[in-house]
């Protein structure tokens, strides 16, 4: 996320978050253009869980405690030294959802789940091999179109109050009330950022309509892609497959995953998020065959 907004530990809803760690740092989509790479402000790695409450300050980025998150879990990718590079959600014990051009890679990459500082040693973590990695049939590297994989842990999770999955949003899901959205991450607090935050960050965000995204992006938005922000705060550069979120009947659900957006991480230009409704039909299909 864009780093617009003060931090706090004072929040109700509980983030879960995991990292994908890699042998080797690489660059996880391109920020130097509009069409490509994360969205414009990052979005932070740790997913609010199902049935917990809203955070306290829905206008402000917040650090989440892993610990207190009833949200999905969020995916960190990051090289040996610790560099991170993309976020993800824990949708179930064995499956977590993350962008495709995260590129993520079975048997080398780990999930890290319940992770709040990536920089503390005292904190009690789940470390999960990536057993296979399912991108969309219909992936478009070039216009980042069904920008969604999803990973199949070796491993099964351990659900506790630290580590929770976040529930998905149905094929239907109607959003018309444009309600309040929540997005959390480890990616840069700011376009000119030279690295990822310690902790996991927090932002809340207005959905923005389809009409109102493409006067930013034109052509570019498509029926599987969804909008958010614009209006002080953003997902920006390494938060890519993290979650988007909001409150239904109690519980926090997966609208979006992070994707794409402004080169420079413009907290006034709506980022652009994975449209889960979108994708529905087919996550059930695979993890019912897999």
């Amino acid at each position: 996320m864009s780093k617009q907004l003060q931090l706090s530990h004072n929040i109700t809803a509980k983030p879960i978050s995991f990292q994908l760690v890699m042998d080797q740092a690489r660059p996880l989509g391109s920020h130097a253009s509009p069409e490509h790479g994360e969205s414009g402000q990052r979005a932070t790695q740790q997913d609010l869980g199902a049935g917990t409450e809203p955070m306290r300050h829905p206008g402000e980025r917040q650090l989440m405690d892993l610990r207190q998150s009833q949200q999905a879990a969020m995916a960190e990718r990051q090289d040996r030294n610790g560099f991170h590079f993309c976020g993800g959600s824990l949708i179930n014990q064995d499956w977590v959802v993350t962008a495709a051009h995260c590129e993520v890679r079975a048997g080398t990459d780990v999930a890290v789940l319940g992770e709040y500082d990536r920089s503390s040693r005292a904190e009690t973590i789940q470390v999960k091999s990536i057993a296979r990695v399912i991108p969309h049939p219909y992936w478009n590297e070039k216009t980042i179109d069904n920008d969604i994989a999803l990973l199949k842990l070796a491993s099964p999770a351990q659900l506790d109050a630290r580590v929770s999955p976040v529930c998905l949003a149905t094929a239907s899901e109607s959003l018309a009330s444009n309600p309040t959205c929540i997005t959390t991450g480890w990616g840069r607090t700011s376009g000119t950022a030279s690295s990822a935050a310690v902790q996991l960050q927090q932002v809340s965000l207005p959905l923005v309509t389809v009409s109102q995204c493409q006067q930013y992006w034109g052509s570019r938005i498509t029926s599987s892609m969804i909008c958010a922000g614009g209006a002080g705060a953003s997902s920006c550069q390494m938060d890519s497959g993290g979650p988007l979120v909001y409150l239904k009947d109690g519980a926090w659900t997966l609208i979006g995953i992070v994707s794409w957006g402004s080169s420079n991480c413009n907290v006034r230009t709506p980022a652009v998020y994975g449209r889960v409704s979108a994708f529905r039909t087919w996550i059930d299909s695979v993890l019912a065959s897999n």
